[in-house]
């Protein structure tokens, strides 16, 4: 089986790690990073991932039972992740090892800190600090510029990575 399905849209990745695995109805945005052994599956509806956004090692992404997942513009999905059938906004970090469950939604600017289990349908607005088990709204800060500015570092690290560097 080949390591991209035949149903991924790929628009212009930055780049994308040969032991990840993408299959299903899954596009994938502009200058888009995909790393290490990140795998994503969507049978039945749709994975999105915005432009900019890196998607790190190990992480799991599939669809919902009802819906599809979408990742928004200049997102860190970090290490270990777990993201089934939500929605994150633009600039928005996930934190290692947290979930983000069926129908949650993190609004713009955000961080889910890490270990945190968002469960099922939680919404949260811009601007949302959320940690715990279960995941609950912590502070209220905009994180947006500086999620991006670590979106921007991934650019740079895939930037490197498809020239043959593993060094910046």
């Amino acid at each position: 089986m080949n390591a991209i399905g035949d149903h991924v849209v790929l628009d212009n990745p930055g780049f994308i790690h040969e032991t990840a695995r993408l299959h299903g109805k899954v596009y994938v945005g502009p200058e888009v990073s995909v790393w290490t052994y990140a795998v994503t599956r969507s049978e039945q509806f749709e994975i999105r991932i915005g432009a900019r956004s890196n998607i790190q090692d190990f992480v799991m992404i599939h669809e919902g039972v009802e819906t599809g997942t979408r990742i928004g513009e200049d997102c860190s999905i970090t290490h270990h992740v777990t993201l089934h059938g939500c929605e994150i906004g633009d600039g928005c970090l996930i934190g290692i090892h947290a979930v983000v469950m069926d129908g949650a939604k993190i609004g713009r600017g955000s961080i889910v800190a890490g270990q945190a289990i968002v469960r099922e349908n939680a919404v949260f607005p811009e601007n949302s600090v959320i940690a715990g088990v279960p995941a609950k709204l912590v502070a209220t800060r905009d994180q947006y510029d500086a999620n991006v500015a670590n979106a921007r570092y991934y650019q740079k690290l895939s930037s490197q990575y498809s020239k043959g560097l593993d060094r910046v």
